[in-house]
């Protein structure tokens, strides 16, 4: 059971979890053992409630396809399990992150005394300014 949130929970069939040979350097290892984890999860065919079906397939990441599917590879470390862990947590947070609500904004305006502390700094670097040009002599 995975779970995104107090309420919402993914049940571990609807990510399709494949182990898959690791790619760069690393010497025979590398070669004869699948440490590396391809994860998809299909979010049209998951559990998912529908609010958070709609705001993924309206999301544009680069880990979802046209088809609606998030494709997630992990090979970052030489342990299949740790692998493992690491796409599933990613999943979550790609979740996490195109599902949260953005709080919306509030007007404000600017205080009174916030006002006056402007203007006196702009004053203030107006005179610092004025006084930088050329020193004149004064005529005899």
């Amino acid at each position: 059971m995975i779970v995104l949130s107090r309420t919402v929970s993914l049940p571990d069939n609807d990510v399709e979890i494949t182990a898959i040979r690791a790619q760069g350097a690393g010497g025979q290892h590398v070669n004869k053992t699948s440490t590396a984890i391809h994860l998809r999860f299909d979010i049209r065919a998951s559990s998912l409630p529908e609010y958070y079906k709609e705001r993924l397939l309206a999301a544009s990441h680069h880990l979802i396809t046209s088809e609606g599917v998030i494709i997630i590879k992990a090979q970052e470390y030489r342990s299949q399990e740790m692998n493992r862990e690491a796409a599933l947590a990613r999943l979550v947070a790609v979740i996490q992150e195109l599902t949260a609500v953005q709080k919306s904004r509030r007007a404000t305006r600017p205080t009174r005394a916030s006002k006056e502390r402007r203007l006196a700094s702009k004053s203030q670097k107006s005179s610092v300014k004025a006084l930088r040009g050329k020193v004149r002599r004064p005529q005899d």
